[in-house]
This record gives C-alpha cells, structure tokens and sequence, in this order.
C-alpha cells in the first residue's frame, strides 16, 4: 500500500511538470508570435509611411492628439534634456492663415490639426552641443510623423528653421517668446485617399567601416 501511494505521488508531481512545461512552452511560443507580430507592424509602419497632403473632413479625436504628442515625446534626447516644446493649432482660422502666408503649407487649409514642434534654447545643452536641440526635436517630429501613419492618420513634415524669415513669421503668429524656436509644422488629418510611399532603398548610399569600403 505504502509502494502504491509513492507511486501515485511520483505520477502525480510527473504529471505536474510535464504540464507547467507544455504551459511555459506555448507561453513562450505566443510571446514569440506576438513579438513578431509587433516587429513587423513597425517595420511596416516605418516602411509605408509617406507624406499625406490632402486630408478629409473627418476631425482627430483628443485622444489621438494625446497619443501623438506622447509619441513625439518618447524619442532619443540628449542627456535626457527634452528640450522639446508642442504648440497644438486646431483654430481654423490659424490654420488658414498658414495655408494662406506659407506656399509649402497650404494643405493647412484642410488638416484637422498642425503641430509645430520647437526647441526650448533655455532647455539646450550648454557649449558645443547646445544645437544637439535640432536632433532631439527632430527625432521627436518624426515618432510624431510615424504615430499619426499607425493610428490610421496622414500628416506631413514641412520645415520651418532655419530659414529665418520663416522662424520669425512663425515666432510672431504664435506668440512665441525668445527662447523657443520652431522647426517644423505637422499638418494632421484622416487622409482624402491612399497613398503611395517612394521607394527611397539606395544600397550605393551605403559604406562599411570607410568610405572606400562598400561590401
């Protein structure tokens, strides 16, 4: 009797394992296809995005400004200085007079939304890599760029510095104090119609450890 019951403990604990490990197995086999699937959701993201210029009448929901600016937020910055700054335009007749005194811009006329990024010179490094500001900004308009192509919307880059007539007609429409400089305006919207990104792949672009090496 006692060999009975030992034994049924052994299958019992045997049984037990061979389950915990065919459970962590085909946890580990999801995340794995999950993980894959998020991969190739953001190279699809990065790959097809393109710049949207004709947007419909549909509006962007509050939610998704807030998405987009917590995107644009999350980009690489140096020493972590987020020298960032977001001025969010939804007043139509704002975005009219972009359309109207920017000639790359007038696709203003019909966004839901443009979002000019700026830097915060007050916020800069100091010395040297004070115009590291210009890299993190960048960085931030484009997860902005790539959030709003995810989430289903079209929005173009168009540049604002460092043209410096365009800086200060930007800095006096929106009030901007001395410290802040624009750099770019996003216009946002639900797309009017699909469109095609352009193949940009140019391996001759391309060199490995030296400029005469190209393997």
């Amino acid at each position: 009797m006692k060999n009975y019951k030992f034994l049924t403990i052994l299958l019992a604990i045997g049984l037990v394992t061979v389950a915990y490990k065919w459970v962590a197995c085909s946890t580990s086999q999801t995340e794995t296809a999950a993980d894959a699937v998020v991969e190739k959701s953001t190279i699809d993201d990065i790959m097809t995005r393109s710049s949207v210029r004709a947007y419909s009448d549909k509006e962007v929901e509050p939610e998704k400004i807030d998405t987009l600016l917590r995107a644009a937020m999350a980009a690489p910055t140096a020493r972590n200085l987020q020298p960032w700054r977001f001025v969010v335009i939804n007043d139509r007749a704002l975005l009219d007079t972009i359309s109207a005194n920017f000639g790359s811009m007038t696709m203003a006329k019909n966004a839901s939304l443009a979002i000019v990024t700026c830097g915060d010179l007050s916020a800069a490094m100091e010395g040297e890599g004070r115009d590291y500001w210009i890299q993190d900004v960048s960085a931030a308009t484009e997860n902005l760029l790539l959030a709003a192509h995810a989430m289903g919307l079209g929005a173009v880059w168009c540049g604002i510095y460092p043209v410096s007539s365009r800086v200060a007609d930007f800095s006096a429409l929106l009030s901007l104090p001395d410290n802040i400089i624009p750099m770019a305006c996003v216009c946002i919207g639900y797309p009017a119609a699909e469109s095609t990104p352009k193949d940009k792949w140019h391996p001759e672009y391309i060199r490995y450890n030296s400029w005469t090496d190209r393997k």
